[in-house]
């Protein structure tokens, strides 16, 4: 990895806090960046000017193939989210020291009164293994972990049924049966799908493609259903068989779809 780019926004006059210009900093790897509110004894490289932040609140530490954040707040636990993905985040706690930050784009986050202070850290490089020379290694080969076809109905139901969380409009909820119906009927070789044929698919891909051995158990069929929706769903998008850039294969959105018992939708 060449760097990390951490930009600090520009924000308006508050009560709180005085209006300041946009702030980037290009660090290198073995580069170090202090944040925080910073006084005349306390130089930091990102002056965030809030009472509520502490004066040496952190540091970014560039590796060779990730960045690092410490949190030196005694009491204040800071968020890292990755604004690109279905509302993915984890925490720092006090003291941490040296966390690796996974995502190629993500947003730090720091409890202040009134708005969160955040600013934002781009790794846009981040090193993958090529495949050159793996087929020379000697002995049986590697079977896929899961083995999908993105071209064949099921995953369009998989997808169906992930679109609300990849779209970052529920962490919960996933789509019903009947939502997936309505959802995939405009597509071209979708007219005829019916609730039940839905229902195959998850079940397919709960028993076949995806191996989900937990039981799933409630007092009725329905509760059973949605055990095993939310655990499809769920799998499929902890290990990324499902992504953001399959939501192209669904047909344009109608507000209906998402609007339901609302007048005039």
């Amino acid at each position: 990895m060449s760097g990390v780019l951490v930009h600090l926004p520009s924000e308006e006059r508050t009560e709180i806090t005085p209006a300041s210009e946009p702030v980037s900093l290009r660090l290198g790897p073995g580069d170090v960046a202090r944040f925080g509110r910073g006084s005349a004894s306390v130089p930091v490289d990102l002056r965030l000017a809030c009472p509520a932040v502490s004066r040496l609140a952190g540091e970014i530490r560039v590796t060779e193939d990730h960045w690092q954040l410490s949190n030196l707040s005694t009491s204040q636990t800071y968020l890292v989210e990755n604004p690109e993905g279905a509302g993915e985040y984890f925490r720092v706690p006090p003291r941490r020291a040296g966390a690796p930050v996974p995502f190629e784009f993500a947003r730090v986050v720091l409890p202040a009164r009134g708005a969160a202070v955040s600013f934002q850290v781009f790794a846009p490089d981040h090193a993958y293994l090529g495949t050159s020379g793996m087929a020379d290694l000697a002995g049986t080969g590697t079977l896929a972990g899961f083995s999908l076809d993105e071209t064949s109905t099921y995953f369009l139901v998989l997808v169906a049924l992930c679109e609300p969380r990849l779209r970052d409009e529920s962490t919960v909820a996933v789509a019903t049966t009947p939502q997936i119906v309505e959802r995939l009927r405009s597509r071209p070789g979708c007219e005829r799908l019916t609730a039940r044929a839905v229902s195959s698919h998850i079940d397919y891909l709960a028993d076949e493609k995806l191996r989900i051995t937990a039981p799933v158990t409630g007092p009725g069929q329905g509760v059973r259903r949605n055990g095993k929706r939310e655990a499809v769903a769920g799998l499929a998008l902890r290990f990324g068989l499902v992504r953001e850039e399959h939501l192209g294969l669904l047909p344009p959105r109608r507000p209906a779809f998402h609007r339901p018992g609302v007048a005039g939708a």
